[in-house]
Protein backbone atom coordinates (compact mmCIF):
# COMPACT_ATOMS: atom_id res chain seq x y z
CA UNK A 1 0.00 0.00 0.00
CA UNK A 2 1.32 3.97 -0.15
CA UNK A 3 2.62 5.50 2.52
CA UNK A 4 0.77 7.55 4.32
CA UNK A 5 2.06 10.53 5.64
CA UNK A 6 2.99 10.66 9.09
CA UNK A 7 2.51 14.53 10.05
CA UNK A 8 2.33 16.34 13.67
CA UNK A 9 0.59 19.19 14.67
CA UNK A 10 4.12 20.87 14.89
CA UNK A 11 4.71 19.64 11.28
CA UNK A 12 1.78 20.70 9.37
CA UNK A 13 2.05 24.39 11.22
CA UNK A 14 6.06 24.17 9.84
CA UNK A 15 4.81 23.35 6.41
CA UNK A 16 2.57 25.96 6.14
CA UNK A 17 4.13 28.92 7.82
CA UNK A 18 7.05 27.71 5.64
CA UNK A 19 5.28 27.48 2.55
CA UNK A 20 3.60 31.00 3.16
CA UNK A 21 7.17 32.59 3.44
CA UNK A 22 8.85 30.60 0.86
CA UNK A 23 5.72 31.87 -1.90
CA UNK A 24 6.54 35.25 -0.60
CA UNK A 25 9.76 35.48 -0.79
CA UNK A 26 9.65 33.88 -4.60
CA UNK A 27 7.16 36.39 -5.16
CA UNK A 28 9.25 39.56 -4.03
CA UNK A 29 12.64 37.83 -5.82
CA UNK A 30 10.51 37.42 -9.34
CA UNK A 31 9.34 40.50 -9.08
CA UNK A 32 13.21 42.10 -8.98
CA UNK A 33 14.22 39.41 -11.45
CA UNK A 34 11.11 40.58 -14.38
CA UNK A 35 11.13 44.20 -13.51
CA UNK A 36 15.45 44.28 -13.95
CA UNK A 37 14.59 41.94 -17.05
CA UNK A 38 12.86 44.40 -18.67
CA UNK A 39 14.97 47.02 -17.96
CA UNK A 40 18.10 45.29 -19.73
CA UNK A 41 15.76 44.21 -22.85
CA UNK A 42 14.77 48.50 -22.63
CA UNK A 43 18.04 48.98 -22.52
CA UNK A 44 19.98 46.39 -23.86
CA UNK A 45 22.36 46.99 -20.61
CA UNK A 46 22.71 46.70 -16.81
CA UNK A 47 24.74 48.99 -14.75
CA UNK A 48 26.79 47.05 -11.68
CA UNK A 49 24.13 47.10 -9.15
CA UNK A 50 21.31 46.16 -11.44
CA UNK A 51 23.06 43.09 -12.12
CA UNK A 52 24.32 42.24 -8.61
CA UNK A 53 20.10 42.90 -7.57
CA UNK A 54 19.52 40.14 -10.90
CA UNK A 55 22.18 37.34 -9.66
CA UNK A 56 20.82 37.89 -6.19
CA UNK A 57 16.78 37.33 -6.99
CA UNK A 58 17.70 34.37 -9.23
CA UNK A 59 20.01 32.66 -6.66
CA UNK A 60 17.31 33.44 -3.50
CA UNK A 61 14.14 32.25 -5.97
CA UNK A 62 15.85 29.65 -6.42
CA UNK A 63 17.06 28.79 -3.26
CA UNK A 64 13.57 29.18 -1.28
CA UNK A 65 12.30 26.65 -4.02
CA UNK A 66 14.76 24.03 -3.35
CA UNK A 67 14.76 24.89 0.26
CA UNK A 68 10.81 24.58 0.44
CA UNK A 69 10.80 21.10 -1.69
CA UNK A 70 13.33 20.19 0.81
CA UNK A 71 11.75 21.02 3.74
CA UNK A 72 8.32 19.67 2.44
CA UNK A 73 9.22 16.61 1.86
CA UNK A 74 12.01 16.03 4.91
CA UNK A 75 8.48 16.94 7.20
CA UNK A 76 5.59 15.15 4.87
CA UNK A 77 7.48 12.38 3.22
CA UNK A 78 10.67 11.66 4.69
CA UNK A 79 11.07 8.43 3.55
CA UNK A 80 10.76 10.18 -0.23
CA UNK A 81 14.02 12.11 0.48
CA UNK A 82 15.90 8.80 0.27
CA UNK A 83 14.99 7.74 -3.23
CA UNK A 84 17.67 7.27 -4.89
CA UNK A 85 19.93 10.91 -6.12
CA UNK A 86 17.00 12.78 -4.47
CA UNK A 87 19.41 13.83 -1.03
CA UNK A 88 22.08 14.20 -3.03
CA UNK A 89 20.19 16.45 -5.94
CA UNK A 90 18.38 18.73 -3.03
CA UNK A 91 21.15 19.05 -0.80
CA UNK A 92 23.71 20.13 -4.23
CA UNK A 93 21.29 22.51 -5.55
CA UNK A 94 20.67 24.18 -2.19
CA UNK A 95 23.89 24.55 -1.48
CA UNK A 96 24.75 26.04 -4.69
CA UNK A 97 22.00 28.17 -4.67
CA UNK A 98 22.50 29.53 -0.88
CA UNK A 99 26.34 29.78 -0.88
CA UNK A 100 25.14 32.15 -4.11
CA UNK A 101 22.96 34.19 -2.30
CA UNK A 102 25.49 34.86 0.65
CA UNK A 103 28.60 35.88 -1.45
CA UNK A 104 26.25 37.69 -4.27
CA UNK A 105 24.99 39.44 -0.74
CA UNK A 106 28.70 40.42 0.72
CA UNK A 107 29.22 41.68 -3.20
CA UNK A 108 26.27 43.93 -3.09
CA UNK A 109 27.89 45.28 0.25
CA UNK A 110 31.36 45.74 -1.01
CA UNK A 111 30.22 47.51 -3.96
CA UNK A 112 28.12 49.69 -1.92
CA UNK A 113 30.81 50.32 0.46
CA UNK A 114 33.45 51.27 -2.53
CA UNK A 115 30.81 53.53 -4.66
CA UNK A 116 29.80 55.73 -1.79
CA UNK A 117 32.76 55.35 0.42
CA UNK A 118 35.27 58.64 0.51
CA UNK A 119 38.78 57.43 1.71
CA UNK A 120 42.36 59.10 -0.06
CA UNK A 121 43.71 55.89 -0.08
CA UNK A 122 45.06 54.71 -3.39
CA UNK A 123 44.10 51.00 -3.60
CA UNK A 124 40.73 52.28 -2.64
CA UNK A 125 40.55 55.25 -5.23
CA UNK A 126 41.68 52.44 -7.89
CA UNK A 127 38.79 49.88 -6.97
CA UNK A 128 36.28 53.04 -6.98
CA UNK A 129 37.79 53.46 -10.76
CA UNK A 130 37.90 49.91 -11.86
CA UNK A 131 34.62 48.78 -9.85
CA UNK A 132 32.24 48.48 -12.83
CA UNK A 133 34.86 46.35 -14.74
CA UNK A 134 35.18 43.83 -11.78
CA UNK A 135 31.87 43.66 -10.91
CA UNK A 136 31.43 40.74 -13.80
CA UNK A 137 34.41 39.08 -13.07
CA UNK A 138 33.49 39.30 -9.15
CA UNK A 139 29.80 37.40 -9.55
CA UNK A 140 31.09 35.23 -12.36
CA UNK A 141 33.62 33.78 -9.80
CA UNK A 142 31.33 33.51 -6.94
CA UNK A 143 29.08 31.23 -8.87
CA UNK A 144 31.92 29.31 -9.87
CA UNK A 145 32.82 28.62 -6.50
CA UNK A 146 29.45 28.29 -5.18
CA UNK A 147 28.94 25.82 -7.91
CA UNK A 148 32.24 23.58 -7.04
CA UNK A 149 30.45 23.99 -3.01
CA UNK A 150 27.24 22.20 -4.60
CA UNK A 151 29.24 19.57 -6.19
CA UNK A 152 31.36 19.00 -3.43
CA UNK A 153 28.35 18.86 -1.01
CA UNK A 154 26.52 16.14 -3.82
CA UNK A 155 29.83 14.20 -3.44
CA UNK A 156 29.91 14.23 0.45
CA UNK A 157 25.85 12.98 0.32
CA UNK A 158 26.62 10.43 -2.33
CA UNK A 159 29.37 9.04 -0.38
CA UNK A 160 27.45 8.80 2.47
CA UNK A 161 24.62 7.00 0.91
CA UNK A 162 26.20 4.51 -1.25
CA UNK A 163 28.43 3.74 2.28
CA UNK A 164 25.58 3.74 4.75
CA UNK A 165 22.26 3.50 2.61
CA UNK A 166 20.48 -0.04 2.64
CA UNK A 167 18.11 -0.51 -0.91
CA UNK A 168 15.20 -2.25 0.05
CA UNK A 169 13.32 -3.81 -3.71
CA UNK A 170 10.52 -4.22 -2.13
CA UNK A 171 9.60 -0.59 -1.28
CA UNK A 172 12.06 1.00 -4.41
CA UNK A 173 13.70 3.64 -1.78
CA UNK A 174 17.10 4.13 -0.23
CA UNK A 175 16.48 3.36 3.98
CA UNK A 176 18.31 5.95 5.71
CA UNK A 177 20.89 4.78 8.28
CA UNK A 178 23.99 7.85 7.93
CA UNK A 179 25.69 8.72 10.77
CA UNK A 180 24.86 12.44 10.68
CA UNK A 181 27.68 13.14 13.10
CA UNK A 182 30.41 11.60 10.70
CA UNK A 183 29.21 12.96 7.18
CA UNK A 184 27.40 16.04 8.00
CA UNK A 185 29.87 17.78 10.44
CA UNK A 186 32.21 18.40 7.19
CA UNK A 187 29.70 20.17 5.31
CA UNK A 188 28.12 22.35 8.51
CA UNK A 189 31.98 23.37 8.57
CA UNK A 190 32.38 24.31 4.89
CA UNK A 191 28.87 26.15 4.90
CA UNK A 192 29.89 27.95 8.36
CA UNK A 193 33.68 28.91 6.08
CA UNK A 194 30.92 30.48 3.70
CA UNK A 195 28.95 31.72 6.07
CA UNK A 196 31.99 33.60 8.32
CA UNK A 197 34.23 34.86 5.23
CA UNK A 198 30.72 36.42 3.25
CA UNK A 199 29.80 37.93 7.02
CA UNK A 200 33.57 39.48 7.32
CA UNK A 201 32.77 41.36 4.21
CA UNK A 202 29.66 42.68 5.44
CA UNK A 203 31.17 43.88 8.75
CA UNK A 204 33.97 45.48 7.00
CA UNK A 205 31.90 46.92 4.63
CA UNK A 206 29.47 48.49 7.28
CA UNK A 207 32.00 49.60 9.40
CA UNK A 208 34.18 51.64 6.56
CA UNK A 209 30.62 53.35 5.43
CA UNK A 210 30.00 54.33 8.53
CA UNK A 211 33.29 55.36 9.45
CA UNK A 212 33.15 57.68 5.85
CA UNK A 213 29.53 58.58 6.93
CA UNK A 214 31.10 59.87 10.32
CA UNK A 215 33.66 61.89 8.21
CA UNK A 216 31.57 63.04 5.89
CA UNK A 217 29.22 64.27 8.70
CA UNK A 218 31.82 66.38 10.49
CA UNK A 219 32.79 68.28 7.02
CA UNK A 220 29.53 69.09 6.81
CA UNK A 221 28.97 70.89 10.16
CA UNK A 222 32.33 72.34 9.56
CA UNK A 223 31.79 73.74 6.37
CA UNK A 224 27.90 74.37 7.26
CA UNK A 225 26.48 72.82 4.27
CA UNK A 226 24.55 70.06 2.64
CA UNK A 227 25.13 67.31 0.24
CA UNK A 228 23.59 64.47 -1.55
CA UNK A 229 26.27 62.24 -0.75
CA UNK A 230 24.26 61.86 2.76
CA UNK A 231 21.44 60.29 1.73
CA UNK A 232 23.77 58.18 -0.42
CA UNK A 233 25.59 56.93 2.42
CA UNK A 234 22.01 56.81 4.73
CA UNK A 235 20.46 54.86 2.31
CA UNK A 236 23.37 51.86 2.17
CA UNK A 237 23.84 51.61 5.80
CA UNK A 238 20.11 50.69 6.01
CA UNK A 239 20.93 47.89 3.26
CA UNK A 240 23.93 46.54 4.64
CA UNK A 241 22.65 46.74 8.28
CA UNK A 242 19.75 44.50 7.20
CA UNK A 243 22.07 42.59 5.44
CA UNK A 244 23.89 42.51 8.93
CA UNK A 245 20.72 41.45 10.66
CA UNK A 246 20.27 38.54 7.77
CA UNK A 247 23.66 37.19 8.63
CA UNK A 248 23.49 37.01 12.11
CA UNK A 249 19.91 34.69 12.73
CA UNK A 250 21.52 32.58 9.72
CA UNK A 251 24.66 32.37 11.69
CA UNK A 252 22.41 31.32 14.78
CA UNK A 253 20.26 28.80 12.28
CA UNK A 254 23.27 26.95 11.34
CA UNK A 255 25.01 27.06 14.45
CA UNK A 256 20.81 25.50 15.79
CA UNK A 257 21.59 23.13 12.63
CA UNK A 258 24.87 22.09 13.83
CA UNK A 259 23.99 21.05 17.29
CA UNK A 260 20.46 19.79 16.76
CA UNK A 261 20.02 17.99 13.26
CA UNK A 262 21.26 14.90 14.21
CA UNK A 263 18.82 15.21 18.14
CA UNK A 264 15.73 15.35 16.34
CA UNK A 265 15.07 18.27 18.30
CA UNK A 266 11.67 19.58 16.67
CA UNK A 267 10.56 22.72 18.26
CA UNK A 268 14.72 24.39 17.70
CA UNK A 269 14.46 22.84 14.04
CA UNK A 270 10.94 24.58 13.42
CA UNK A 271 12.78 27.67 14.51
CA UNK A 272 15.68 26.75 12.06
CA UNK A 273 13.26 26.65 8.96
CA UNK A 274 11.33 29.96 10.19
CA UNK A 275 14.70 31.67 9.76
CA UNK A 276 15.71 29.95 6.84
CA UNK A 277 13.06 31.14 4.79
CA UNK A 278 11.77 34.31 5.86
CA UNK A 279 14.56 36.58 5.69
CA UNK A 280 15.66 35.80 1.82
CA UNK A 281 12.06 37.57 1.02
CA UNK A 282 11.98 40.49 3.88
CA UNK A 283 15.29 41.08 2.92
CA UNK A 284 14.70 41.87 -0.84
CA UNK A 285 11.63 43.88 -0.44
CA UNK A 286 13.97 46.02 1.91
CA UNK A 287 16.01 46.28 -1.02
CA UNK A 288 12.84 46.81 -3.18
CA UNK A 289 12.37 49.94 -1.49
CA UNK A 290 15.97 51.01 -1.44
CA UNK A 291 16.25 51.28 -4.53
CA UNK A 292 14.05 54.17 -6.60
CA UNK A 293 13.30 52.20 -9.73
CA UNK A 294 12.66 49.49 -8.00
CA UNK A 295 10.63 50.97 -5.52
CA UNK A 296 8.34 52.87 -7.96
CA UNK A 297 7.58 50.08 -10.03
CA UNK A 298 5.89 47.93 -7.02
CA UNK A 299 4.71 50.97 -5.73
CA UNK A 300 2.54 51.58 -9.30
CA UNK A 301 1.91 47.99 -9.76
CA UNK A 302 -0.04 48.30 -6.27
CA UNK A 303 -2.02 51.48 -7.28
CA UNK A 304 -3.02 49.60 -10.26
CA UNK A 305 -4.48 46.35 -8.47
CA UNK A 306 -6.06 48.75 -5.11
CA UNK A 307 -7.82 50.74 -8.94
CA UNK A 308 -8.85 47.33 -9.94
CA UNK A 309 -10.04 45.81 -6.70
CA UNK A 310 -12.28 49.32 -6.13
CA UNK A 311 -13.70 49.11 -9.47
CA UNK A 312 -15.08 45.83 -9.31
Amino acid sequence: SPQQPNVTSLGATTVAIVTLEAFAGMWINAFIVCVLCIAWVKKKALNSNEKILLLLGCSRFCYLCFSWIYSFLSIIYPNRLYVHHTLQLLQGAYSFFNCSNFWVSACLCAFYCIKIANFRNRFFIYLKVKIDRIVPWLLLGTEIFSLVFGVLVYNVIDKAAFTNLNFTCQRRFWKATIRAEEYLYPIHFLTGFIYTTSFTAVIFSAVFLLFSLWRHKHKMQTNSMNSLSMDAHIRAMKSILSFFIMYSMNFMSLILTLIYSTKHQSHVMFLVYLIQHVFPGVHSLILIFSNPKLEKTLLSILSCVKCEVCVK
